[in-house]
């Protein structure tokens, strides 16, 4: 009987306890909710190139080789500071050992154990080590200059994404309007055939008019989210986010003066002062490499102790110091090879800086075209939409009064529409221009 109590408290207190745990669990089965939506978040076009800066991997990747860059110069200056190495030795051998083989000579090896201190110090290579110091330096200025092109990619890529989407967003809108207008055309020819006042014409007409309307929403639909992927991906974002985006001002008339433009890119896209640098690096390598026939001059010392030692071989402790002359004689034409491919470097390098300044000249020239096209389009497409409009409200008129047909209607929501994408479009198309403009003269840093 106490076993069957036992029993029952124990099935009614699991009972008690899982139920609402397995409530939980199969609520979502039952209901078949889904996770609740991520909130849009509210940016501006400040806060977006901030984030971008913080948060891309291009630009962390660019600074951390800048970084190893400035190792490397550290690794270069190091032969101006003396080597010293510690030794502990100990031997114990045979009588009268002698190394017999692989070398020329054959040292008596004593019984010994010994401690000291080696030290070594190049005194002059005839200004080598100078050179290499000078092209590693600035091989790590080049890389800097690169951290700031890098950066100036990816803050472009941000302008472009951010007005991608916003366009995508006005675009929507525009579709969205465009098929509530629709729908209600197709409404009122609707009721006007069954009134026997329309056609069946006019009503095929309108319907088509709507699914038309219908595709360009489901396309502006697409390239909302596509444009919203663009910009996660621009901010460095692994996965896909929706942003509330803020407008910007539309900026002024694009400058007339082109040949500043072109100075001030030759003197300022971080990529062309980069190249000068690596160009630099490579005329002072050349010279290092050029070097290599010049003699080299070091000090050495050693001192140490040997307290346990053959007496009658050894002494005590020993010390000495002297120095070292390495000629260059003959090395199976490894120096030369070694000095025309530094060479050949060096005129590779200047010939990618003179291409790199083309490409900047050309891309800046045509950057300002485009920039001023996009700004004579605003005024344009603006009076276009208010004719387009117009238009439209005196043939919506006419068809109602009779005096026109359906397809003069739709030709007029057509104009209309694309009168409005078209406005709409030119405004950002704009502000991307000359976002593109003040990254080809180096004023995106």
């Amino acid at each position: 009987m106490r076993k069957r109590l036992r029993s029952l408290v124990i099935v009614t207190f699991v009972v008690a306890f899982a139920a609402p745990a397995f409530g939980q669990m199969a609520a979502p089965a039952q209901g078949g909710s889904a996770a609740p939506a991520q909130a849009p978040q509210n940016l501006t076009l400040q806060e977006a190139e901030k984030i971008a800066i913080q948060n891309h991997p291009q630009i962390q990747a660019a600074a951390s080789l800048a970084t190893a860059a400035e190792e490397q110069v550290k690794q270069t200056r190091s032969v101006y500071y003396p080597t010293a190495t510690g030794s502990i030795t100990g031997v114990e051998a045979e009588n009268n050992s002698r190394i017999a083989a692989g070398a020329l000579n054959n040292p008596v090896i004593y019984d010994r154990y010994a401690n000291g201190v080696s030290v070594s110090q190049l005194v002059t290579d005839f200004g080598r080590t100078h050179e290499l110091v000078k092209s590693s330096s600035l091989h790590a200025q080049a890389q800097q200059e690169n951290v700031v092109t890098t950066r100036a990619d990816v803050l472009l890529n941000v302008d472009r994404a951010y007005f991608s989407v916003l366009k995508a967003q006005t675009l929507l809108r525009v579709a969205q309007e465009t098929v509530s207008e629709r729908q209600l055309v197709v409404d009122q020819v609707n009721a006007e055939y069954k009134s026997q006042l329309k056609s069946g014409l006019d009503l095929s007409f309108a319907n088509v008019d709507l699914q038309q309307a219908q595709l360009s929403l489901i396309q502006a639909q697409n390239d909302v989210q596509a444009s919203l992927a663009e910009l996660s991906a621009a901010l460095g974002y692994s996965d896909g986010r929706t942003f509330q985006l803020e407008e910007e001002a539309v900026p002024g008339e694009p400058p007339a003066d082109l040949a500043g433009l072109i100075q001030q890119a030759l003197r300022d896209r971080p990529e062309l002062v980069g190249q000068r640098l690596d160009v630099g690096s490579a005329q002072s390598y050349a010279t290092a490499e050029r070097d290599l026939w010049l003699p080299t001059i070091s000090a050495a010392g050693a001192a140490g102790l040997t307290p346990f030692h053959q007496d009658d071989a050894l002494a005590p402790r020993y010390a000495a110091a002297g120095f070292n002359v390495n000629i260059p004689i003959f090395n199976g034409h490894l120096f030369g090879a070694l000095r025309g491919e530094a060479n050949a470097q060096e005129r590779a390098q200047e010939q990618y800086l003179r291409d790199l300044q083309d490409r900047i000249v050309r891309d800046v020239r045509i950057s300002w075209l485009n920039a001023k096209s996009a700004y004579q389009r605003l005024s344009v497409t603006r009076q276009l939409l208010e004719q387009a409009q117009k238009a439209l409200d005196l043939a919506q008129a006419r068809y109602k009064l009779g005096l026109s047909s359906i397809v003069e209607l739709s030709q007029a929501q057509l104009n209309e529409t694309q009168a409005e994408i078209a406005n709409a479009s030119a405004k950002y198309d704009y502000q991307t221009q000359i976002a593109d403009l003040n990254y080809q003269i180096g004023a995106v840093r």
